[in-house]
């Protein structure tokens, strides 16, 4: 079947997809939800048994990373391939690539290479440590990434040590960056008529993430330790044990700290000069914390929640997977969205969290099995059906 775009935004852009794993995939996947033409591109299935890189396709992680595009097979270290692969550089607008930084060298596909074919191409590429440097070649995994880039150092209870989130953050963050970097190249593409290459890596966008961490440390030298379920400078920020379960309140500023004290009954704490401001309040966060948590324990989630939205203090439930995915408000936003699959049927899947009012985006083609649309790609450019069965059997594609 032709390209179906799912959304009209991107339906205009030609992507070809030569990432692995999942902070490519992410990348992509951002451009495919809008409708770019993306033609992922796959080792011939005698050349690789499974066809991926970490999850198997059959998982519902790789179902719900490989949606609305379709699947090239092609061999890139034989000479036929790579000279296929060209050929769809010349109709592309943008190559996304997650190798090592020495891989498309090797391959020749490095920028350099793809400009001298069309000027105008777009090279996107995401490492675990970027593209020069001393640890360049290093091989890049989130958890890694998570250490090195700080986020660790400041996750978890005081007491407790480093911890990971719970997320493949420094994954998502650096896909979410380089389809950003991506779509800022396209626009600049329209004033200067030229392409260029474009890096990120799981390291930058890790400590990227820092942000008002990372500020502490940068202007003021001031190191973030642990703070658990804390908020590190707002307080109290926390998550308080409920009768049957547990909320998160955030204060921030003398207002709303006002409305939390009225609605726990306690509004003489706005004239306690120990609780005075926000920093009072930092330097006496643990009886603070003790005094709010001898409150809340003495009725259920949904009460204070109640409770607590009528003052306007900031609140919420602390949900499981799936009641995140039961909540009404949840439901109505429709970040759930239907979707079929070869192994799971109809089912659902994360659809994009931002809503363009005259080009939404859908899912609409299913993640594609092994090279599904290799036949038609290549007829697309020209190759007849007697070339195709020659490429077959040498493992071309």
């Amino acid at each position: 079947m032709p390209h179906q775009p799912a959304s009209s935004a991107l339906s205009h852009i030609r992507v070809l997809d030569l990432t692995r794993v999942r902070s490519g995939p992410t990348a992509v996947r951002q451009l495919a939800d809008w409708g770019a033409d993306v033609i992922k591109i796959e080792q011939p299935e005698s050349l690789e048994a499974d066809g991926t890189l970490g999850a198997g396709r059959d998982t519902a992680d790789w179902q719900n990373l490989q949606r609305n595009r379709r699947s090239l097979t092609l061999n890139l270290k034989s000479k036929k391939g790579k000279d296929i692969f060209l050929t769809l550089v010349k109709t592309a607008d943008v190559v996304v690539e997650n190798f090592r930084p020495e891989v498309k060298h090797r391959l020749g596909i490095n920028y350099e290479s793809l400009k001298e074919i069309n000027a105008k191409i777009i090279l996107a590429s995401i490492s675990g440590f970027g593209q020069t440097g001393p640890y360049a070649e290093r091989p890049g995994f989130d958890q890694i990434a998570q250490g090195m880039g700080g986020l660790m150092s400041i996750t978890g209870e005081p007491t407790g040590g480093p911890m990971r989130v719970g997320i493949p953050i420094a994954d998502i963050t650096a896909g979410l960056f380089c389809a950003l970097g991506v779509l800022t190249a396209l626009v600049e593409r329209e004033k200067s008529g030229e392409g260029q290459w474009l890096h990120t890596s799981l390291l930058q966008s890790q400590a990227f993430m820092l942000d008002f961490q990372a500020a502490r440390w940068l202007m003021t030298q001031d190191v973030a330790p642990q703070v658990g379920n804390e908020h590190p400078t707002s307080v109290p920020t926390n998550r308080y044990l409920t009768q049957d379960g547990a909320v998160n309140i955030a204060v921030a500023g003398n207002e709303t700290w006002r409305r939390l004290c009225d609605a726990l009954n306690k509004p003489e704490w706005t004239k306690n000069n120990a609780y005075a401001t926000n920093a009072d309040r930092v330097k006496r966060r643990d009886r603070l914390n003790a005094e709010i948590g001898d409150i809340i324990c003495k009725k259920t989630s949904d009460e204070w929640v109640e409770i607590l939205t009528k003052a306007g203090v900031p609140c919420g439930p602390i949900y499981k997977i799936d009641e995140v995915f039961a909540d009404p408000q949840v439901q109505h936003l429709g970040i759930a969205q239907p979707l079929t699959t070869v192994p799971f049927g109809d089912t659902h899947a994360l659809g994009q969290p931002v809503n363009l009012e005259r080009t939404p985006s859908h899912l609409a083609v299913s993640p594609p099995t092994r090279g599904q649309h290799t036949l038609e790609i290549l007829l697309e450019i020209g190759i007849d059906k007697e070339e195709l069965k020659t490429l077959k059997d040498s493992s071309v594609i």
